[in-house]
């Protein structure tokens, strides 16, 4: 499924929201995987960096898990969503860049993408959700901001070296 589809159900935004999720789950395993690879000289930038990433994605599902709770509609299994993330945004591994920071400004690019074609796809929809459209953008644009920032963050430390 594509964000760039319209949204006219509360089931596809349930798989979008679902998406959402499962990219936070691979911002955050990937930030432990170089956390925990990166030897005991790790810079405290770095470190702090990658820290960071893992409790927002953390924050990030929880959030959209309390929106998808708040829809009418059945949970689709984990391995159809993973499957959709996969083959659209798991095209790369952690150790398929030159470096943690450039990994993780794709990590952060890449989610920021998502929610902003997830929310542009939202307002051009006329459907009506089970959930409150205003306060769903509002959560989502938030998610977006801190994605924003993290790609800010990410770019200021690869300025500094």
């Amino acid at each position: 499924m594509s964000v760039g589809n319209r949204i006219t159900s509360d089931d596809q935004l349930a798989r979008l929201l679902q998406i959402g999720i499962v990219l936070e789950e691979v911002v955050e395993a990937r930030a432990y995987h170089h956390y925990s690879s990166l030897d005991a000289e790790l810079d405290a930038a770095v470190e702090d960096l990658l820290e960071h990433a893992a409790e927002e994605s953390a924050d990030h599902r929880r959030r959209l898990e309390d929106l998808i709770e708040d829809l009418d509609v059945e949970s689709v299994p984990f391995d159809e969503i993973e499957g959709l993330v996969e083959a659209r945004y798991g095209r790369t591994q952690p150790d398929d860049f030159d470096g943690v920071l450039y990994d993780a400004l794709c990590n952060e690019e890449t989610a920021y993408k998502f929610y902003d074609d997830l929310i542009e796809a939202i307002e051009a929809s006329d459907a009506e959700f089970s959930v409150n459209r205003e306060e769903l953008i509002a959560t989502l644009s938030a998610i977006r901001e801190e994605e924003a920032e993290g790609v800010e963050e990410v770019t200021a430390i690869m300025e500094k070296r």
